[in-house]
């Protein structure tokens, strides 16, 4: 409840899981038939990247910062949404700009400050729902989407001790109900213990076709900082694997320090 993302919009971080969800989202639409989407730790929707926290912080300069001007190919759509939203834009509202006519969003926030902001954004959009509700409660309640085609976007703050196993629980919770969907769940890389153990704990779940895409830009060691982060996929779609790569790599290009032990990887932690 007292996570603001607003401190911590266009870092690294969010450049890596928003570049993967405009892949994922455009992805889903190679079909005709519309998709739903469902935001679970939805935020504010966008920030003012001069001003507030933002600007306090200053994390985006070492992130969108850097990829406005003449953007890599494999980061031009992104970079170009940014563009032509304004403010540097939240999940919400990079998934709003990306929906076609007959395609659905629903966006959960808890924090009251973020859902009321959230709210007045989409107040007039017949397109879009925002609950003010718990995310791993609507995973059990949300979906299936009456769609029967979509994509969970999870983004928690990471910031209680348990973060991780809920995430687990969270996934296994939503795949139960929604098989067939497609699910994206960002997670920090501080140090490698935490997502060794989560990894192992989806692998005892049952949940089928889990990869995991990673960008880390120093050697995890160091358990106050954030040093690399990744985006866990369930039924990742067609090419993901493939596609994601040169996302990442450019991202490294462009973000990166040259400190040991950047990278990036593509992990498949559950066969299909």
């Amino acid at each position: 409840m007292n996570y603001r993302h607003a401190f911590h919009a266009g870092a690294f971080s969010d450049c890596m899981k928003h570049a993967l969800l405009v892949w994922l989202l455009r992805a889903l639409q190679r079909k005709p038939t519309p998709i739903s989407v469902l935001d679970t730790h939805a935020g504010a929707g966008s920030y003012d990247l001069s001003a507030g926290p933002a600007e306090r912080t200053g994390e985006w300069r070492g992130g969108i910062g850097r990829l406005l001007d003449d953007p890599p190919e494999p980061l031009a759509e992104y970079v170009g949404l940014v563009r032509q939203l304004g403010l540097y834009p939240g999940s919400p509202a990079l998934i709003r700009a990306a929906l076609r006519p007959d395609d659905r969003l629903v966006c959960c926030e808890l924090h009251p400050e973020e859902h009321a902001a959230l709210s007045r954004r989409f107040a007039r959009d017949a397109a879009v729902a925002v609950h003010h509700r718990d995310a791993w409660e609507a995973l059990g309640a949300l979906l299936p989407p009456q769609s029967r085609r979509g994509l969970v976007l999870i983004d928690p703050p990471y910031e209680a001790p348990d973060a991780f196993d809920r995430l687990a629980k969270g996934l296994t919770t939503g795949w139960a109900r929604f098989r067939t969907g497609v699910f994206a769940a960002w997670y920090p890389i501080k140090h490698r213990a935490p997502v060794r153990a989560l990894f192992a704990a989806l692998q005892q779940t049952g949940i089928s076709d889990i990869v995991a895409a990673e960008l880390v830009l120093r050697e995890p060691l160091d358990p106050a900082r954030l040093n690399g982060c990744g985006m866990l996929v369930i039924n990742p779609p067609y090419r993901f694997e493939t596609d994601a790569m040169p996302i990442l790599a450019a991202l490294l290009d462009r973000l990166g320090a040259r400190e040991p032990g950047e990278g990036v990887e593509m992990i498949r932690l559950v066969d299909e």
